[in-house]
């Protein structure tokens, strides 16, 4: 008896198995439910000081003001603000590896004014500025690259505040990349635009040192530009 209970459980496991629909497969996703949202192409601002908005609160940098004006024209890019205080031109070609490790739509070089600042070598200043666009155009080929005009504090001689000044019209020219005449254009100098060192942009002044960047930026995407 104990036998037959065996086979006849197993008679109907069988049955069971043989009657048994095959599970249905899992339904597919919706097309595109899972994927991943393409990131936005960057804007990389490579400064100092004035970029990384000394003095300033979060969110008050000129790169930040730009950003806010690409958002409100609708203009989907990501805005990184790469800015060290106290870096020189030098300190910016030795960290721009790192920088460039990843990728940029626009890089933004703004660099120089310590140099001026300590009264640097403009040479130096030059053959290094050469060299962060050649690491650009090397590293990232399709960046598209705009330089950050800047000039030397009119306390230096004036040899030297022309030699300076001329170092990033002519760089520019020389490599074909969009140049922004002087990024501080009606705020260096004006005491109400300006923190109390009389150097560093307060908000008023970072608005106004924006609206100088998407006068070069703005043409740039839209391809009016190189």
């Amino acid at each position: 008896m104990f036998t037959g209970m065996i086979l006849a459980a197993a008679t109907a496991g069988i049955a069971c198995e043989r009657d048994a629909k095959p599970t249905a497969k899992p339904a597919a996703p919706a097309r595109g439910a899972s994927a991943v949202p393409k990131p936005k192409p960057a804007i990389l601002f490579i400064g100092t000081s004035i970029t990384a908005g000394l003095g300033l609160e979060p969110g008050q940098s000129y790169p930040d003001v730009v950003a806010r004006r690409l958002d409100s024209l609708g203009e989907s890019y990501e805005v990184v603000n790469a800015g060290v205080s106290g870096e020189t031109s030098a300190d910016a070609r030795r960290r721009l590896g790192w920088l460039l490790r990843r990728p940029a739509a626009v890089i933004v070089i703004e660099t120089g004014a310590n140099d001026g600042l300590r009264g640097l070598s403009v040479d130096s200043m030059r053959v290094n500025i050469q060299a962060i666009i050649d690491t650009i155009r090397a590293r990232q080929p399709r960046a598209r690259i705009v330089l950050a005009g800047m000039e030397a504090l009119p306390n230096m001689s004036q040899r030297y505040t022309a030699d300076f000044r001329r170092v990033f019209p002519e760089v520019a020219r020389q490599n074909d990349v969009a140049l922004i005449p002087f990024l501080l254009a009606g705020v260096g100098g004006v005491d109400t635009l300006n923190q109390a060192d009389g150097i560093h942009p307060n908000l008023r002044g970072a608005e106004r040192v924006a609206a100088n960047v998407m006068r070069t930026l703005q043409p740039l995407l839209k391809g009016e530009l190189h």
